[in-house]
């Protein structure tokens, strides 16, 4: 029954970064940005940032939290899973964009797409700097509703304070443009 399971896993973990890798060279656009968006801050967010805001989700230690403390700051939201190369990899260089973002009101989380035993034992081994929570498979459909069409992992989400996606970004992070995107916020 292990065997199987394990084999059920793998197949799926090499199909959705396989699908990522795929989806990060053919769209990695910029969410349009709705018009008078940065001439008057909205009083709630609307649509799939609403839906983002409304979750409560188990933090990697298993307390509950409510992904509604984030409102008002620019996020960046990392959609990711402990059995994803890519994912993986740029979790060093997020945490150490947290770690340069000290004082200012940018905010990095991350939503694993993962069992709840896998994140708590991922985040303490690796140290992370940011907040960690845990999406479950539930967390794949809150990716797609934010627009990750094709269900691919690494998927980011650069939030406005006022509560809009500014952009989204399929695949591995390329830290020169996430900073450049921050940087004309």
């Amino acid at each position: 029954m292990f065997k199987k399971n394990y084999l059920v896993y793998a197949v799926i973990a090499i199909a959705c970064g396989a699908a990522g890798v795929w989806a990060s060279l053919h769209s990695n656009k910029a969410a349009p940005a709705a018009a008078g968006a940065a001439a008057a801050p909205a009083a709630a967010p609307a649509g799939p940032v609403a839906a983002l805001f409304q979750q409560k989700l188990k933090d990697n230690q298993g307390v509950e939290q409510a992904l509604a403390q984030w409102q008002g700051k620019p996020l960046v939201v990392n959609f990711w899973a402990t059995w994803c190369g890519p994912c993986v990899e740029e979790m060093p260089e997020l945490s150490a964009l947290q770690g340069e973002q000290a004082g200012k009101p940018l905010q990095i989380i991350g939503i694993g797409i993962d069992s709840p035993t896998n994140i708590a034992e991922f985040a303490e081994k690796h140290k992370i700097a940011y907040p960690v929570y845990v999406g479950g498979m539930s967390g794949t459909d809150l990716s797609r509703q934010l627009g990750n069409a094709h269900g691919g992992l690494p998927f980011t989400v650069l939030i406005g304070a006022d509560g809009q996606v500014k952009k989204t970004y399929l695949g591995r992070l390329k830290f020169d443009e996430l900073r450049a995107d921050l940087a004309s916020m």
